[in-house]
């Protein structure tokens, strides 16, 4: 038995593209009804990687800041030792001086030294007072992760159990989708998927109903809905701009009101 050719999706009739664009609108919407099930919780997820990923980062660079005042602290200290050995050799030679002039100038040097380290000893405290705040901070952000990752821990649990159960289900219905766009035209593929992208609830093409677009519910003139009902070219909707379907051809049945009419009252005949 010869296999059946494949029909190019330009040699489609409008009402072959119109249904075959509506059952691919049917298998987006199921799963974008799968995605409503996990509601918020893979942005939540997102939003709590994204802070533990912050928080890792600012400790790395406290750490880094503290790394940096403790080699301020021993460059300090370095300078302090340098200066009291200065201190001293200047000392030893004022008892060798000559006249009151260098006596003046060792002593200036000795009080410049002096005051040298004394900057230096308040900068060692303020570096170590910093530093630690820097800690406490360090052990705030710590705590601050380990509850991140507590409450990630549960959301992705509970995101994975969503997943778990819908995986199969919307893995068959993107194989289908996919399968059914090898079947619709390129370009009006790419106009549906632009269109049902700048629509709020994804539709991208809408069966009319009660004389109205499905998708936004304006009003559709008659003349409209008789060209949807045609299915000789495709429609849509001039002011929501998605696709319009006919009923019948999308396979919608919708019950409409039946109206009872009222018995007339007959009117007796008056007697001349």
């Amino acid at each position: 038995m010869a296999k059946e050719t494949k029909k190019d999706p330009t040699e489609l009739t409008i009402e072959e593209k119109l249904k075959n664009l509506y059952d691919l609108q049917t298998m987006l919407s199921e799963i974008d009804k799968i995605r409503t099930l996990r509601g918020e919780l893979p942005l939540e997820v997102q939003d709590l990687e994204d802070e533990i990923e912050g928080l890792s980062t600012r400790i790395e660079k406290i750490q880094n800041e503290i790394v940096e005042a403790k080699r301020d602290i021993a460059n300090r200290k370095s300078s302090i030792e340098a200066n009291n050995a200065t201190i001293e050799k200047y000392k030893e030679q004022l008892d060798n001086v000559r006249n009151n002039r260098e006596y003046e100038s060792l002593s200036k040097e000795i009080e410049f030294k002096e005051l040298e380290n004394q900057l230096s000893e308040k900068r060692i405290r303020e570096a170590n007072a910093a530093i630690d705040h820097k800690n406490q901070e360090i052990q705030h952000c710590n705590d601050e992760m380990t509850e991140r990752r507590t409450d990630l821990d549960i959301k992705k649990s509970e995101l994975d159990e969503i997943v778990t159960e819908t995986k199969a289900e919307e893995e068959k219905l993107r194989e289908k989708a996919r399968n059914l766009e090898t079947t619709i035209e390129p370009r009006l593929l790419s106009a549906f998927k632009r269109i049902r992208k700048n629509s709020r609830n994804g539709l991208g093409i809408v069966y009319v109903q009660r004389d109205a677009c499905g998708g936004c519910f304006n009003k559709i003139p008659p003349q409209r809905q008789l060209d949807v009902r045609m299915r000789k070219k495709i429609i849509v909707c001039e002011y929501c701009g998605r696709i319009m379907i006919d009923p019948e051809l999308a396979g919608v049945q919708y019950a409409q009101k039946v109206t009872e009419e009222k018995p007339k009252r007959r009117r007796r005949k008056t007697e001349e």
